[in-house]
């Protein structure tokens, strides 16, 4: 069994000032996602679905097949791609639109757009989060031990002291889990960074709350393993999300909540997988110039070639 890479490529990208999923990083000019592919590959990925936005899905697909057109899998097969555009007015029949709508649909929305193309186990990730080889080799384990099953997911749980900014703040999702490492819920923390003191800091997303944080607490990142009988529960949760909330403006329905939701109906359990990877990614444009850098010090130090392709 070969599993996919659904990568996450639709946003915007209104804080960072242009489209990051398309920015040359690495020393070769490489973007993020061309490093998680790089090591997708490597983990034994043999697909990738990229969820983009219609304008400029033909720009970016024809920039990717140029660059991956002589990249092979160890079989010898080319590796595969396909492009799904996440549009606002792609929901079920039977709802209607709020014209005055502009923001996307969220996350889970964006996994739903796959699920015509995808029939086989399957990692998400975002498209500007660098997430490293261990977390790929980890995902696709996860994917090859559950081949043959059904409503058993998995969420690559990064400590948090792996995840900060050295440009501020940064809000966080942090894992609570039993003792089978079986999801509970996860805890939205916001402006979370490292004090002078050497601790970690955040606000509750829900109380307000400023309070001290377990620096090797699990959190997600947006990297979640699942089956394909996880789309048609999406897809009716999403239905549910949008008899209360088809008329807003801004709510989105994202992964969390629909896993979320799956979990309390008793209809999937979701196993928490931890990382050592460290997480770097760009969310502003000063962000840039450190994670230009830490690319250069991954090449000069060999862990990945340069250029990539």
């Amino acid at each position: 069994m070969t599993p996919t890479l659904l990568v996450l490529a639709a946003g915007m990208g209104s804080r960072y000032g242009g489209l990051k999923q398309m920015d040359g990083l690495g020393p070769g000019g490489e973007t993020i996602i061309d490093y998680s592919i790089y090591d997708a590959v490597r983990a034994g990925f043999g697909k990738v679905v990229y969820i983009v936005r219609e304008y400029f899905r033909e720009q970016m697909e024809a920039a990717v097949r140029t660059k991956y057109a002589d990249v092979k899998l160890p079989d010898g097969r080319p590796l595969e791609f396909v492009f799904v555009t996440q549009e606002l007015d792609r929901i079920p029949e039977g709802f209607v639109l709020n014209p005055e709508r502009q923001k996307p649909w969220g996350t889970a929305h964006a996994v739903l757009m796959a699920r015509d193309v995808i029939h086989e186990p399957f990692v998400v990730i975002n498209g500007d989060d660098f997430y490293g080889r261990d977390s790929f080799r980890i995902a696709a384990e996860w994917c090859r031990a559950h081949a043959e099953t059904e409503g058993s997911y998995g969420i690559i749980g990064f400590e948090l002291g792996n995840t900060l900014s050295e440009s501020g703040g940064v809000s966080r999702g942090i894992c609570s889990y039993d003792g089978n490492m079986r999801l509970v819920d996860i805890a939205e923390h916001l402006n979370i960074a490292l004090d002078a003191d050497g601790t970690v800091r955040g606000d509750h997303s829900v109380t307000g709350e400023h309070v001290v944080l377990d620096a090797k607490a699990l959190c997600s990142m947006n990297m979640w393993g699942f089956t394909p009988d996880y789309f048609a529960k999406s897809y009716e949760i999403f239905k549910k999300f949008l008899r209360e909330n088809s008329g807003e403006l801004k709510k989105e329905y994202y992964i969390p909540y629909a896993v979320d939701c799956m979990i309390k109906a008793g209809e999937a359990e979701c196993e928490v997988l931890s990382t050592p990877s460290r997480w770097f990614g760009v969310t502003y444009k000063e962000d840039r110039p450190a994670v230009v850098a830490k690319f250069k010090e991954l090449a000069d130090t060999g862990v990945y070639p340069s250029p990539l392709y």
